[in-house]
């Protein structure tokens, strides 16, 4: 396909490969998820069903990402260890920490009613991710012992709490009583105040879960006479360790040492270096437009799976336009998107502060609580359909120096969107006709915009007569002149009387600008 005097906008575009021998970790935690616990009603200071579905979600990463090798998650975090030699979408930092709090948002969501079959999911869950760069085995060892060391001090914290509220304390009163108290003093105070062995609670609250890939048979099929074929294969299984960071336990599973080597020596505490490695995060740019752009993977098939209308599926684009509304009045930094079938870029005021910058926490929250949304939504748009599995988003953080460069990114985009549908409307016309797909990609190949339009009248269709939502994608974004008008697509927010409308329309040309000119003024 042709390409555009916008492409040069692609050399802003930073590549952030991780590179070996790095290991890579992903860690994801909730958003908000102290509001979350208290509007789903979570038990304190553990819901044990809720940690059963944080781990079934991570079961599903592991099964879905066979390069995830090991992972270790407590109360609303988790971290995937993936192996030494992982190629996974090349290693680049916001493709992966991206997909994989995609698919456990999407999964987190899709599997929240056989967990919870009595109660709604009140509103979109979402989580951060960041990934974690561990330069050798020493410090993936220091990694998940500090991280495990926060699950005993955690609970052990919110167990006492917990425990003193219930016996009548305020919030507050309780507070003040653990502050600065030591290990064994919480220890003592539940055996003595509330007849509590802490030692003696369930393991999973106190050491936290591990996914690990153990060897079993399976059946991969059956013979003739019916008897079972059986291959051995990698099961994902639980398991509850009190020290996950000491040789013993990593030593003893063969594929940890295969995947990502050996643990040489047991550390009792972890360099504060290494802390503050673990926590570092490289900010954007400031005083430049940054623009998070989202992106369906694997979304070919999905839309198989699922049936969309070939070439256009007006329902799911609708979808696609309803969770980017979503996303706009949940960050409010976000003064623009355009959107395409199934990507969507959001941009952001040039003087955002907007998670101080850090580029992996704006764009992972964006990215889950946009596949929280679609999952949601789905079957608002689709009552018919069942989600078949849970769809999931890359996403990446770009910033741009100028206004003018903004505009030529957007126009770059909506360029794409009308070489796409033009090409595709013409390929599905030739495939309905009885072609086959590769005769069709034969028939259109060096064709340019003219020889598509003459090809489009054969078949009675007046490409410019097209819906305008497919020639020309979407926008939406805050209407902040014209409050009194309605829109057809128009969505309120009831704090300040502005609404986010969806628009399609050319926003290549300046009249669409000029007839907004306070979008992009920030």
């Amino acid at each position: 396909m042709a390409n555009s005097k916008y492409e040069y906008v692609k050399s802003y575009e930073v590549e952030d490969e991780v590179f070996l021998p790095n290991l890579i970790v992903v860690r994801i935690d909730g958003r908000d998820f102290q509001r979350f616990s208290e509007v789903q009603e979570f038990e304190k200071p553990n819901d044990e069903v809720a940690l059963n579905l944080m781990n079934s979600c991570a079961i599903s990463v592991s099964e879905a990402f066979p390069d995830v090798v090991f992972s270790y998650g407590f109360s609303d975090e988790y971290s995937f260890v993936f192996k030494r030699t992982s190629k996974f979408y090349q290693r680049r930092a916001s493709k992966v920490g991206t997909i994989i709090v995609s698919f456990f948002t999407s999964a987190y969501v899709t599997k929240w009613r056989e967990f919870f079959p009595h109660k709604e999911l009140m509103y979109p869950p979402s989580f951060h991710a960041r990934v974690i760069r561990c330069a050798s085995e020493e410090v993936l060892q220091s990694y998940l012992l500090w991280r495990q060391n926060n699950c005993h001090t955690n609970n052990l914290h919110n167990t006492c709490l917990w425990e003193l509220i219930k016996s009548g304390m305020t919030e507050s009163e309780a507070l003040d009583l653990l502050k600065d108290s030591s290990k064994e003093e919480k220890n003592d105070l539940l055996y003595r105040k509330c007849d509590i062995n802490y030692q003696k609670l369930h393991s999973m609250f106190r050491q936290g879960s591990c996914i690990l890939k153990v060897e079993v048979f399976a059946v991969v099929k059956h013979n003739e006479n019916g008897s079972p074929v059986k291959r051995l294969r990698r099961k994902s299984s639980i398991v509850h360790s009190k020290n996950i960071a000491e040789r013993r336990f990593w030593n003893k599973h063969a594929h940890l040492q295969k995947e990502l080597g050996c643990f040489t020596k047991d550390i009792g505490k972890v360099e504060p270096d290494y802390i503050r490695s673990f926590q570092h995060e490289d900010k954007l740019i400031p005083s430049t437009w940054v623009v998070i752009r989202i992106d369906g993977c694997h979304f070919h098939r999905f839309s198989e799976v699922h049936e969309f209308v070939k070439p256009n599926d007006e329902q799911a684009i609708n979808l696609m336009n309803s969770c980017a509304v979503a996303v706009l009045k949940e960050f409010q930094d976000l003064v623009f998107s355009y959107g395409v079938s199934d990507e969507y870029s959001f941009v952001l005021k040039k003087d955002s502060q907007f998670y101080q910058r850090q580029a992996s926490e704006m764009v992972s929250v964006i990215v889950s609580f946009f596949t929280s949304m679609y999952v949601m939504k789905w079957k608002d748009f689709f009552p018919q359909k069942e989600l078949k599995y849970p769809p999931y988003f890359d996403g990446r953080a770009v910033c741009y120096p100028s206004y003018e460069i903004l505009r030529d990114y957007l126009s770059w985009r909506q360029v794409d969107c009308h070489i796409n549908n033009q090409y595709n409307t013409c390929f599905w016309e030739l495939v309905k006709s009885g072609k086959r797909k590769s005769e069709a990609q034969l028939v259109l190949k060096g064709t340019q915009t003219g020889d598509k339009e003459k090809l489009l009248n054969q078949f009675g269709i007046e490409y410019n007569k097209l819906p305008v939502m497919f020639r020309h994608g979407s926008s939406a974004f805050w209407d902040k002149e014209d409050t009194t008008r309605i829109h057809e697509n128009e969505e309120c927010n009831g704090n300040s009387g502005k609404r986010v409308i969806v628009e399609h329309c050319n926003i290549i040309e300046p009249t669409f600008w000029d007839a907004h000119p306070t979008i992009l003024s920030g």
